[in-house]
């Protein structure tokens, strides 16, 4: 058995992996010349101090012993004359339900609304450099869904909702680096992304799956409480078994398809603000208390929480090195995201920073209750993209929107379709404005230097999570009126990044 060791490192030391071998060998009383291997199991940063630590758990291997990585992989059975699922949507949760279903057996049919993720490449290049905006294909929709062009972060909080190491393994057993295996908050990055889920794609179709792209669901033939054919926009109609809907946070058309047929949806509650955009060195040098950063620190992040006006304002989706993107899904609308590179080696830090909305906030609209926080969630976009008459995006200097100013010049920006001066007092609701001014102040006592005019808030960031949940049993997660119908992921409500909706694409396979 390898001895286990626990390792307090400066950033120098860990980056030399002779000093980790040295270090290793000292806590765990062994000469050096006894290792055979040094084995990495847990790697976080401590930045609290002027002295950061980096805290490493190692797995230290001696003469008699042989390392063998612990990985595991899985193998999928062949299911090409199986009973079948269809899984509408190839984001996270559609993608693990997919391999889930291949372990048990059972033969995934895949319909994605959207391209392959090389193909959205050109889209994306049209939607950021020439404001055209592709419903059906864009940073939301197509083969890996909103998280293959959207960063790649793999840390959630739901750790009771599944088998979160599984999560990290399938990604590295097709593709992705083994160190998310072990850091604390790992990240693949939307530079590597679309080749594992490619890998994906390929492990489910050589097991006998299928995956189609460019077929659009649009409707349902449901007989005796179930769904016995699905419509495509193409015309085919696809006789069903079973359906696991996962069609991510922003597939509008799906809740209004589920409320036109009388199924069972509700309003969420969700979150609005704006991206928060700073220079990455500054971000640096509060949070590692130094002028720069060096070559043995990472970008820091940074995550924020406060009260304001009885409101949860929070950061979100918190991107170093990042780059500000659009999110939108229609032309007559403008939303933003953020994402990373691997390498996080851009010069901007972004963050979304947003509000609590609930019932009360929408409840004097006209929209049908169940698809009133949508419908609250459409406005806010489309005033967004009015305030500039195109997908370039509204935006204020940080101080200047705390002071009720408008900014008579901008920053320099990494969102490439481009930023223009308006006063976001006139997009927000009031609620949201106050609330964010006020988290603002707040949030520059507990990080000095992050109140600035230095930075500039874009807008708007409203699709942290979907307004609608599309209700199912907690035991076996089917829908309450749909015997056949299995939603899960972001879009149905039931998760909030890709390990969650991963892990609830398996869970949903599973109880299937």
């Amino acid at each position: 058995m390898p001895i286990s060791v626990e390792l307090k490192l400066t950033p120098e030391q860990v980056a030399n992996a002779d000093e980790v071998k040295k270090q290793a060998a000292l806590v765990a009383h062994v000469s050096i010349a006894e290792i055979t291997h040094v084995h990495p199991v847990r790697k976080s940063l401590d930045a609290r101090k002027s002295q950061i630590i980096v805290l490493l758990k190692v797995d230290v291997y001696l003469k008699d012993e042989t390392f063998k990585p612990e990985l595991r992989t899985f193998s999928f059975q062949k299911v090409s004359e199986q009973k079948t699922c269809h899984i509408i949507g190839m984001g996270p949760a559609g993608m693990y339900a997919a391999l889930q279903l291949l372990e048990r057996g059972i033969k995934p049919i895949i319909l994605e609304r959207g391209k392959p993720s090389r193909e959205r490449i050109k889209d994306l290049s049209l939607l950021n450099k020439k404001l055209q905006v592709n419903p059906e294909s864009n940073y939301c929709f197509g083969e890996g869904g909103a998280g293959t062009y959207s960063d790649g972060k793999l840390y959630t909080r739901s750790t009771k909702r599944g088998d979160i190491k599984k999560v990290l393994d399938v990604f590295i057993q097709h593709g992705a680096d083994e160190r998310i295996g072990y850091e604390a908050h790992p990240h693949i990055g939307t530079n590597k992304l679309p080749r594992i889920i490619e890998n994906m794609r390929k492990t489910i179709i050589d097991a006998g799956g299928e995956v189609h792209f460019n077929k659009k669901a649009v409707d349902f033939k449901i007989e005796n409480d179930c769904i016995r054919k699905i419509i495509c926009a193409n015309g085919d109609e696809l006789a069903c078994q079973n359906i696991i809907l996962a069609t991510g946070h922003s597939a509008r058309d799906i809740f209004e398809l589920l409320h036109r047929k009388n199924i069972l949806i509700e309003a969420k509650p969700f979150a609005l603000g704006v991206r928060v955009e700073h220079p990455q060195s500054l971000i640096d040098s509060i949070q590692y208390k130094r002028p720069e950063r060096g070559n043995f620190l990472p970008p820091s992040s940074y995550s924020l929480v406060t009260q304001a006006c009885n409101r949860g304002v929070f950061s979100f989706c918190m991107c170093p090195g990042g780059v500000i993107a659009p999110a939108m899904t229609d032309a007559n609308e403008t939303v933003v995201n953020g994402w990373s590179s691997s390498a996080r080696n851009g010069h901007f830090a972004n963050s979304g920073m947003v509000v609590s909305v609930d019932a009360e906030n929408w409840k004097h609209l006209s929209a049908h209750e169940a698809l009133a926080a949508l419908e609250f969630q459409k406005q806010i976009e489309q005033k967004a993209f009015v305030a500039t008459g195109n997908i370039q995006a509204p935006a204020q200097r940080m101080e200047d929107f705390i002071q009720n100013k408008t900014s008579t010049t901008l920053p320099r920006t990494s969102y490439v379709p481009g930023i223009i001066s308006a006063d976001l007092k006139n997009v927000l609701p009031s609620f949201i404005t106050q609330s964010l001014r006020e988290a603002l102040v707040d949030f520059g006592k507990k990080m000095k230097g992050y109140r600035t005019n230095e930075a500039v808030l874009v807008g708007v960031e409203s699709r942290t999570s979907s307004p609608v949940r599309i209700p199912r049993s907690k035991e076996t997660f089917r829908h309450p009126q749909i015997s056949n119908l299995f939603p899960c992921g972001e879009g149905a409500g039931y998760a909030g990044g890709i390990v969650s909706a991963a892990m609830d694409g398996m869970a949903c396979a599973n109880a299937l």
